[in-house]
């Protein structure tokens, strides 16, 4: 293992390389949040059997710097921050993989910044347009208890998200879509616990179901088919990131691929590592194949 700090725009980043003598090309591992750090897709160090998998905590969460001014916390500063990691890395040539807002900065960087040497994305519980993403909470809102709707509706209402309905609904929400481990996963609970809310609250909102930050009209959804690397999309059954909204992203990409985990949500690469992981490392291997064929 080899750790550190990047000097990225705005202040200083933390990376991990786990198994950074392997030989495969690569990968770099988005987080979500916006303001959750990497820990929670600790499971992905198991890929470096193969290939060096590179973590790392975006400004303002985790072991990285925490500057207090929220307008540096920006989508196009987070995507000069990714190229500053690659280039300060070395990374000429990488798999980028997504998970939730993660997502969202990788095809950013795709679409604007145009890289050389991406060979291909994983885009797992993918949040590509917030208002869509926003509506998707709603249709799993309206399965939910009445209690838990009454809730939001009231804090909504009220503009007071601070309520202990409120946060109870929450939880219940996030127990059927977010994570359906009980209990959650140490490497999840240490995540949550090095998260900066100030940064979610900014870019999202006070929840999920509730998008009313910086990002909220965010959206490159019709630029999609743009992207000529090869991808992969991966969500739960009863993912945040509805298994039809990432069918509509698959179908947009020429050559995509979509796998959908059952008895999973959006922490679908915790609840189910076993079959998540050899999905992801077969994903990799054609990507890489392919890249030499050509």
């Amino acid at each position: 293992m080899r750790e550190g700090f990047i000097p990225a725009p705005g202040g200083r980043v933390f990376y991990r390389i786990i198994g950074q003598d392997a030989t495969g090309v690569p990968l770099l591992a988005l987080h979500g949040g916006p303001g959750i750090p990497h820990d929670y897709l600790e499971p992905l160090e198991a890929l470096a059997d193969e290939r060096p998998v590179v973590f790392y905590d975006q400004l303002g969460c985790g072991e990285s710097d925490r500057p207090g001014d929220l307008s540096l916390y920006t989508l196009p500063r987070f995507v000069e921050e990714l190229a500053a990691v690659r280039r300060e890395l070395g990374l000429e040539r990488v798999h980028l993989l997504g998970q939730s807002w993660g997502c969202m900065l990788a095809v950013e960087y795709m679409l604007v910044s145009r890289p050389a040497g991406v060979a291909s994305l994983v885009l797992c519980g993918p949040c590509l347009d917030s208002r869509r993403f926003a509506e998707d909470q709603r249709v799993h809102l309206e399965h939910m208890p009445e209690a838990v709707r009454e809730a939001v509706l009231k804090a909504e209402a009220s503009g007071d998200f601070t309520e202990p309905d409120y946060q109870a609904a929450i939880m219940e929400y996030y127990r059927k879509h977010v994570c359906r481990l009980d209990p959650w996963p140490e490497c999840l609970n240490r995540a949550v616990e090095k998260m900066n809310p100030a940064i979610y609250e900014h870019m999202w909102g006070p929840s999920e179901f509730t998008a009313r930050g910086t990002l909220r009209n965010h959206g490159r959804t019709e630029e999609l088919g743009a992207i000529d690397a090869p991808v992969l999309f991966t969500c739960g059954r009863l993912d945040e990131a509805r298994p039809e909204t990432a069918e509509e992203y698959r179908a947009s990409i020429p050559g995509a691929e979509l796998r959908i985990f059952e008895d999973a949500s959006h922490e679908h690469h915790l609840e189910q590592t076993e079959a998540f992981l050899p999905a992801v490392a077969d994903f990799l291997r054609r990507a890489d194949e392919s890249v030499r064929r050509s």
